[in-house]
């Protein structure tokens, strides 16, 4: 369980270009400022991650997300209201290349997450900034479900780490949604914590 101190020293951390452990609605997460090179270039040496694959972007506050990204349009916007917060990455056109940092080779995909914060991690709500968030794991390797699964050199060599105790332990569902708008279709590129019937749900008569 998470206090707001923990928030505040997360907040200060991401802020102060560092890197930081923390427990999401799904697994352990890594993150850091997502318009700082130096800070993004230090998440990716500690996943031993190659620079061009792309990472998501999150926001603690939905509201927040839908501030920071006015230009998504109606329909997508209105299943993001049904998917978030919860355990869901939607890939988002980005036709204004926002958070390049975290788009990898394609700077017109966005890669967008809002956490369900419950079970203790509600004091992360505090966080008014957004994220560049990866899973605390070495590439390819296992998502922690505890902090302790979390491999000893990446506590060791990130700025803060966090303990949220144990977490879901399942990774986000990805969603494609980037032709959504345009002709109602979607796509479930991995299967997460939110099952791809329930997506089908929320996207019926929307799509």
């Amino acid at each position: 369980m998470l206090g707001a101190r923990d928030a505040q020293a997360f907040a200060r951390c991401i802020e102060d270009g560092g890197v930081a452990v923390f427990p999401a609605d799904t697994v352990y997460g890594l993150a850091c400022e997502p318009e700082s090179p130096e800070a993004v270039e230090r998440l990716y040496a500690l996943k031993g991650r190659r620079p061009d694959k792309p990472a998501a972007v999150m926001f603690f506050d939905r509201e927040l997300a839908f501030d920071a990204l006015p230009e998504l349009e109606p329909r997508t916007r209105t299943l993001l209201e049904r998917l978030l917060p919860g355990g869901v990455t939607a890939l988002l056109q980005n036709p204004l290349r926002r958070f390049p940092l975290a788009c990898g080779p394609d700077p017109h995909t966005l890669g967008l997450r809002v956490p369900a914060l419950t079970d203790g991690l509600d004091p992360l709500a505090a966080v008014r900034s957004p994220v560049l968030q990866s899973s605390a794991n070495e590439s390819g390797g296992m998502d922690a479900q505890r902090l302790d699964e979390v491999p000893a050199r990446i506590r060791r060599d990130a700025d803060l780490v966090l303990d949220g105790g144990e977490l879901a332990g399942t990774p986000s569902t990805v969603v494609d949604l980037r032709r959504f708008e345009l002709d109602g279709i979607y796509a479930v590129l991995r299967d997460g914590a939110v099952t791809e019937a329930a997506i089908d749900r929320a996207a019926a008569d929307l799509a």
